[in-house]
């Protein structure tokens, strides 16, 4: 199974480091740095727009209570994460980007259009944007059960959804 080094919500300012309370606003911000995702979260007075090298940034909330709060989905941030690894060679993150494109397909973003078999045996998803028309070829990295609940957990945790 493939070890992913992703950073999930910590519930503090990484200016001030001081605990962000229940109910206060926060904003986090996902980077790529030394091949790692590296999630930052800000209080609000702290947020000055998002940090050089950031590709994804979010607003939300902290919950009010221990019950986790009921996830937003952002589109437009999953989008941004899914363009982001568009290129990418590191194994962890073509998974990462996969499962991300599964999700948007769920939420009706991504659409599929084909498969694609190549020669070497192997086979992408043919995808197409349904907001700007925009196609992708999405490499199928033929995760099996577990490997794909993995890479779930690891999408929903870096994104705060868990």
């Amino acid at each position: 199974m493939t070890a992913y080094q992703i950073t999930g919500p910590t519930k503090r300012c990484s200016v001030s480091d001081r605990a962000l309370r229940p109910g206060e606003k926060f904003y986090s911000a996902l980077s790529d740095e030394a091949g790692q995702f590296v999630r930052r979260d800000f209080a609000a007075e702290a947020w000055s727009g998002p940090p050089a090298g950031c590709f994804a940034f979010w607003a939300g909330r902290i919950p009010t209570s221990d019950r986790p709060a009921k996830p937003t989905i952002n589109d437009e941030l999953l989008v941004d994460c899914f363009e982001h690894l568009a290129d990418t060679t590191d194994p962890a993150k073509a998974n990462f980007r996969y499962v991300v494109g599964l999700l948007l397909m769920r939420r009706k973003r991504l659409k599929f259009e084909d498969v694609k078999k190549h020669s070497d045996g192997s086979e992408s998803l043919m995808l197409r944007d349904a907001k700007s028309g925009k196609r992708y070829e999405v490499p199928d990295p033929r995760l099996d059960d577990a490997q794909m609940m993995a890479v779930q957990a690891e999408v929903f945790r870096v994104l705060g959804w868990e």
